[in-house]
């Protein structure tokens, strides 16, 4: 994980704060470099009368690096001697036109940028054609890029810089545009700067020509794809175009016309992605079995994902604090599945850390406190308020049924406790790490990934029933989100059948997906990614994503038929929960049955980060109208 930070301003350079730019330092903790430009423009109130001035447009870039890939730290931002040409760049870039990337994936991006750019020579004007003809270069480089990434790209020979997130907004890039004179662009927020920072949409590249006239209290009148009113003047080309190597422009491209949260969603990963298959069940479909071929080519769909999200784990370090993997682990169906999967994977010498965090919340424990006096009996003052929080049950329970099915190797237990009092000493910086994202829900959310990855705690040991104290130094971590939206494990997806049957589970499924990098992706990666810590999506890649889009519904949930209770033999065909029917039966084939049972359980309620104060508080409430 990398920080990267961008400002573009007609007055003088801008420059990170000594706020912002500690932020930064924690997302990259191994390199810190910062590089300054200064492009020539002219003023658009005299391109009508052709006298054009030149004046100074002040360009900094500051990259952050966390050395995940490579055999040593690559610093960053990366600086082409000949052209000047650098990219910040913060991600995996684990394929490049469906080729594994070995080796550090940020210098094999910028290799490429820089080969598919070449021919121009510095210091020459450059022709309107020669500018399109870069950056359909870049385009094509970007659109066959495979993995999670955010990006700055300066290409010194046309002056453009190129900025933007994968379609999926899977790596958090944020801007702001304080004043008529300013603009910038970050990984992550400093609010005393400024409050006006907001997601950059995952749905397209956005081009700032640098060198093009920028504003005064006049504008040209001539048309051109680029809108004089605002600075800069930013043009975003669609995740659909760059697909297909086109320079499709949204109709309207100045800062202030940006596209739309709708807009955005409407052309972002939806565009770029296949349409998910509406196909209905047909009425002699039997449901799937343990040996469907969707069960069966679904696993080495996991298996490929995983294998590329582990390949910068060095086997001859793997079991130092700087290489060896973590899993967020509540113990439920996806993450189990992660881990099971992984155990086959890696060799047994090879430790794996499984962090289970959960929360002392004072409303759960005066209920109880409640119940218990109205049943005249006595409340439990010894009793552990995080043995009793869900996803440390299941937690236990699934990490029991691990150590059965996937001997010979160390797996440590990190038990995560949070006091009522530590949340509240870390909930104002939690808060400004979430920024834009405001709700109770997002900080209900952001609590519980906050303290995982921070990764203090005890590790469990099962032969001695005690814990001892640890900090698990993976810089890796692997989660299951994305498995909701893609396999149907939302209660609202079984409630969205109720009303509308297959095709109104059909479009919520259609809607989560199209809006997990706005409502999730970006916001977690600023809150994980604060601890030096990167987060990896096995369920998110590519072709795992392809894959669950074009299968018919009724290969991936079991939404309508009669739930048995009978515990079926292992080996035999099981009756499960419909929700993300194919993951159960895959963990089930993989020789755990009871975590294939599990309910879903969402992160802020299995971790008893929700409603941690008395009152009629909603997830969607914003966090100015909530009293703590």
């Amino acid at each position: 994980m990398c920080g990267i930070f961008f400002s573009c301003s007609t007055d003088s350079p801008i420059f990170p704060n000594e706020r912002l730019l500690e932020l930064l330092k924690r997302r990259g903790p191994d390199s810190v470099k910062v590089v300054q430009r200064t492009c020539q423009s002219v003023c658009s109130t005299e391109l009508v009368t052709q006298k054009s001035p030149v004046q100074h447009v002040h360009l900094v870039f500051v990259s952050t690096v966390l050395s995940l890939r490579g055999n040593a730290i690559v610093e960053q931002p990366l600086v082409d001697k000949n052209s000047g040409s650098l990219l910040c760049w913060n991600g995996e870039a684990w394929k490049l036109d469906n080729e594994p990337i070995t080796g550090n994936d940020a210098q094999a991006v910028f290799d490429a940028l820089l080969k598919t750019t070449q021919g121009s020579s510095p210091g020459r004007e450059m022709q309107p054609c020669e500018r399109e003809f870069r950056v359909q270069a870049v385009l094509k480089i970007i659109g066959i890029l495979s993995g999670p990434f955010s990006f700055v790209f300066y290409d010194a020979l046309s002056q453009q810089v190129f900025y933007g997130r994968d379609v999926m907004g899977r790596r958090s890039l944020l801007y702001s545009n304080n004043s008529p004179h300013e603009f910038m662009v970050s990984s992550i927020s400093d609010r005393s700067t400024s409050e006006d920072w907001i997601e950059v949409e995952a749905c397209g590249i956005q081009i700032i020509n640098s060198s093009a006239a920028f504003p005064s209290t006049k504008s040209s009148r001539r048309k051109t794809p680029v809108a004089i009113e605002g600075f800069p003047f930013i043009q975003t080309i669609l995740w659909s175009a760059v697909k297909q190597n086109r320079t499709a422009f949204l109709p309207s491209t100045s800062i202030a016309a940006l596209p739309s949260k709708q807009e955005a969603r409407d052309v972002g990963a939806g565009t770029h992605f296949p349409a998910i298959n509406r196909e209905i069940p047909p009425p002699a479909f039997q449901g799937l079995r343990l040996d469907s071929e969707a069960v069966n080519s679904l696993h080495e769909q996991l298996r490929a994902s995983l294998i590329l999200r582990m390949q910068s784990i060095s086997l001859s370090q793997a079991n130092t604090s700087q290489n060896h993997l973590a899993i967020l682990f509540s113990g439920g169906l996806d993450c189990t599945l992660v881990a099971r999967l992984v155990h086959d994977l890696l060799p047994l010498d090879i430790s794996i850390d499984l962090v289970n965090v959960a929360f002392e919340n004072p409303r759960v424990i005066a209920a109880a406190n409640t119940l218990a006096v109205q049943n005249k009996q006595n409340a439990d003052s010894t009793a552990s308020p995080y043995s009793k929080c869900p996803d440390r049950i299941t937690g236990f329970s699934s990490y029991a049924e691990l150590l059965n099915a996937c001997p010979g190797r160390l797996w440590r237990f990190v038990l995560v406790d949070v006091p009522y009092s530590e949340t509240l000493a870390h909930r104002s910086q939690i808060v400004s790490l979430i920024h834009p994202h405001d709700t109770e829900m997002d900080l209900s959310i952001a609590c519980a990934l906050y303290f995982a990855a921070r990764g203090i705690g005890n590790v469990y040991d099962p032969v001695i029933n005690c814990s001892t104290v640890y900090t698990t130094g993976a810089r890796i971590l692997l989660s299951g989100l994305g498995a909701d939206e893609l396999f149907g494990g939302y209660s609202r997806h079984a409630i969205a059948f109720a009303r509308k049957g297959h095709s109104g589970v059909l479009d919520e499924l259609e809607l989560d997906f199209r809006r997990l990098g706005k409502r999730n992706l970006g916001r977690d990666d600023r809150v994980i990614s604060h601890w030096g810590k990167e987060a990896r999506y096995p369920y998110l890649d590519e072709n795992v994503v392809n894959w669950a889009l074009e299968r018919p519904l009724h290969e991936k949930c079991n939404f309508g038929r009669k739930i048995s209770t009978n515990r079926a033999p292992l080996g035999s065909h099981p009756v499960l929960e419909p929700d993300k029917h194919i993951l159960r039966l895959l963990v089930w084939k993989l020789g755990m049955p009871g975590v294939a049972r599990e309910k879903k359980r969402a992160i802020q309620f299995g971790s008893r980060t929700a409603k941690m104060v008395a009152g009629r508080h909603r997830g969607t409430q914003t966090l100015e109208t909530v009293t703590v």
